[in-house]
C-alpha cells in the first residue's frame, strides 16, 4: 500500500466537498493530527477505518488505496510511445499568438500540459512557458518532446485543486483540465488566476459542457465520479468583468484514443483590462 498515494486521494476528496481536516476528523470521530498525516504520507488509516473514510468522502476503498483514479488512469493513457492526443497544437495556441504575438517572450502557464504538446508548441514560437500536469508519465514524454524540439519549459508535478501562482502570467491556459474541478471551488480558483495575469494579459481556458443529446466519451466513463462538467455559459460568468476576446460553445467530433465520439465544449479568451478602459502590455 502506498501511504503518500492514499494520502493524495484523501486530501483531493476531502477539498471536493469542501470540508476542513478539522472536520474530516469530527466525522470519523478521530484528531485533525491522523487526518493531516495521512494526506502528508506520514501514516496509513486503519484498516477498519477505510470503510467509513471512503463513505464520508463518498467514495470507494479501492480508490482510497490508488487502485483507480485519475493519476492512473491518464498514466495508463500516455505509457505508449505515440502521443495519446497527438503532436497537433491546440487551435486556442494559435488564438492566442495572433492576440499576443511573442514579440518578447511573454510569460505562459500550461494547466494541465498532459504530454506537453501545447507547451512545447509554444515554446517554440518563442515565449516563456511554465507547465504543469499531475501525471509523472505525462510529465516524462513532455520533457522528451521539449528536448527533441531543442526548446526549454519549466515543467513540474501539481494537482490543479492544490495549486494556485504564486507569480504573474501574461498568458494561463488551460485546455480538457478543468472537469476535474468540482463547482465548489472553481470560483475561487478562477479568482485566482485572474489575480496572477498582467494587466493585459489573457487567460484562455475551456471547460466540457455536459448535454443531454450527447453520450458520455468512452474515455470518460472511467473514474466518472471524478468528473464534473460545466454547464453551458459558467466559465463565463466567472469572467464577466473581464474583455472578451474568444467566447463561444461547439460540438465537436474527437478521435481521441482511437475511439470517435463527441464533446461540447465552452472555450473562453479574456483579457485583464485597466479600470480606465486602457489595455496595458508589459
Amino acid at each position: 500500500m502506498d501511504n503518500l498515494k492514499t494520502g493524495e486521494v484523501i486530501g483531493r476528496k476531502r477539498r471536493e466537498l469542501g470540508l476542513t481536516q478539522n472536520q474530516l476528523a469530527e466525522r470519523l470521530n478521530i484528531s485533525f493530527q491522523a487526518v493531516s498525516k495521512w494526506e502528508n504520507g506520514t501514516t496509513y488509516p486503519d484498516i477498519e477505518l477505510l470503510p467509513k473514510l471512503a463513505a464520508v468522502l463518498e467514495t470507494t476503498v479501492d480508490a482510497l488505496l490508488g487502485y483507480s483514479g485519475v493519476i492512473s488512469d491518464y498514466d495508463n493513457r500516455y505509457k505508449n510511445e505515440e502521443y495519446y492526443w497527438g503532436l497537433k497544437p491546440n487551435r486556442v495556441c494559435y488564438e492566442i499568438m495572433q492576440m499576443l504575438p511573442p514579440t518578447k517572450p511573454y510569460r505562459v502557464l500550461d494547466m494541465g500540459c498532459g504530454e506537453g504538446k501545447d507547451a512545447v508548441f509554444m515554446a517554440k514560437c518563442g515565449y516563456s512557458v511554465t507547465a504543469f500536469d499531475l501525471s509523472e508519465t505525462g510529465l516524462d514524454k513532455a520533457k522528451r518532446l521539449a528536448e527533441h524540439n531543442k526548446v526549454g519549459v519549466s515543467f513540474f508535478k501539481a494537482d490543479i485543486f492544490d495549486y494556485r501562482p504564486d507569480a504573474e502570467f501574461d498568458i494561463i491556459f488551460s485546455s480538457g483540465v478543468l472537469h476535474f474541478v468540482p463547482l465548489n471551488i472553481r470560483k475561487e480558483l478562477c479568482e485566482s488566476l485572474k489575480s496572477h495575469t498582467t494587466d493585459g494579459g489573457i487567460n484562455a481556458l475551456n471547460v466540457f459542457v455536459k448535454k443531454p443529446f450527447i453520450a458520455r466519451a468512452p474515455d470518460s466513463t472511467r473514474n466518472e465520479d471524478l468528473r464534473h462538467p460545466w454547464l453551458s455559459g459558467e466559465l463565463f460568468g466567472y469572467y464577466h468583468d473581464w474583455l472578451f476576446h474568444t467566447c463561444r460553445e461547439e460540438v465537436f467530433d474527437c478521435n481521441s484514443g482511437g475511439k470517435p465520439h463527441k464533446h461540447c465544449m465552452d472555450t473562453l479568451i479574456a483579457q485583464k483590462v485597466e479600470e480606465n478602459g486602457y489595455i496595458k502590455y508589459n
